[in-house]
């Protein structure tokens, strides 16, 4: 893995020589909700409950509102810097034209580090729903429900609600946030997260018991537990099904179902099945490959 340069300056932290990095790649692959592009070609967004500012310029890359304690301690990790995606997209990419494409597109995407609790909800509420519309209702619950964090660059931002603010909150109160009827979903699960905490101990489990435990939720089918394996707890083969994905699979390999899916990810992409599934993804919706009636749906 390449050295990185990391300094301060003018209340900045500029790291210098990161690769196989593109911003825009990172944070419209659907892997996220909360960060949003601005006018000057960064993204503002809210993790792990702070707020930064980050812009890139080839491999330079710029945080603002942030320390190089928190880059260290925090960042580092939250944008899997410590992994070598070169030799991931090669190996998942050999004799294979269509990786070498989708490899090719999404080049710059790296996988989050993401909190399990916050992605838990967030893609219960991605069900049947387009991306914009997630992050509005995302917003709502955390504007309503979530602690303030602080204000930057004239906007007001909250950390994601806690499981057990949402827990001691009604249907109503939760279905104002207009998440529709995923909100007694989100209810159930929050009363279930307050009382046992068992969702931040999964990291460290196996994939079966990380999927069993999930599978168990209220409102959690397959595709939303692999998406949770994937962006919060480290399950790299995860291989996430949804109508996307679906549609490439059926179009560029010639498979049918879920489970000739699942068959084929796990023999071809093995430990690496979420990367392929986060370029293959990324490629389809681009390239209108898995567009439904629906519209946009993740």
């Amino acid at each position: 893995m390449e050295t990185l340069i990391v300094k301060e300056k003018d209340g900045l932290v500029i790291v210098e020589g990161v690769k196989d990095f593109d911003l825009t790649h990172i944070f419209e692959c659907g892997q996220c909700f909360r960060w949003n592009r601005e006018s000057d070609g960064g993204y503002t967004g809210v993790a792990h409950g702070k707020v930064i500012h980050i812009k890139q310029d080839n491999e330079r890359v710029i945080l603002e509102n942030t320390t190089i304690d928190d880059f260290n301690n925090l960042w580092y990790d939250y944008f899997d810097l410590d992994r070598d995606y070169g030799i991931i997209k090669k190996t998942i990419s050999n004799n294979d034209e269509i990786m070498q494409e989708a490899v090719k597109f999404g080049s710059g995407i790296r996988l989050l580090n993401q909190d399990e609790w916050e992605i838990l909800i967030s893609f219960i509420i991605s069900q049947n729903r387009s991306i914009p519309i997630i992050k509005q209702n995302i917003e709502f619950l955390s504007k309503q429900y979530g602690k303030y964090i602080g204000s930057f660059r004239g906007n007001d931002y909250y950390d994601f609600p806690a499981a057990e603010t949402l827990a001691a909150k009604s249907c109503e109160y939760i279905k104002s946030c207009k998440v529709g009827y995923r909100a007694p979903y989100i209810q159930k699960v929050a009363q279930t997260i307050a009382n046992d905490k068992f969702i931040f101990e999964l990291k460290n489990r196996s994939i079966t018991e990380a999927a069993d435990y999930l599978l168990g939720l209220f409102g959690v089918g397959p595709k939303v537990a692999h998406c949770i394996m994937l962006f919060s707890m480290k399950k790299y083969e995860s291989f996430p099904i949804d109508v996307w994905v679906q549609r490439v699979m059926k179009e560029l390999y010639g498979l049918e179902n879920a489970k000739q899916i699942n068959e084929f990810a796990k023999e071809k992409f093995g430990e690496y099945g979420g990367f392929a599934q986060q370029y293959l993804f990324y490629y389809a919706r681009s390239h209108n490959i898995g567009k439904t009636k629906s519209g946009d749906r993740v």
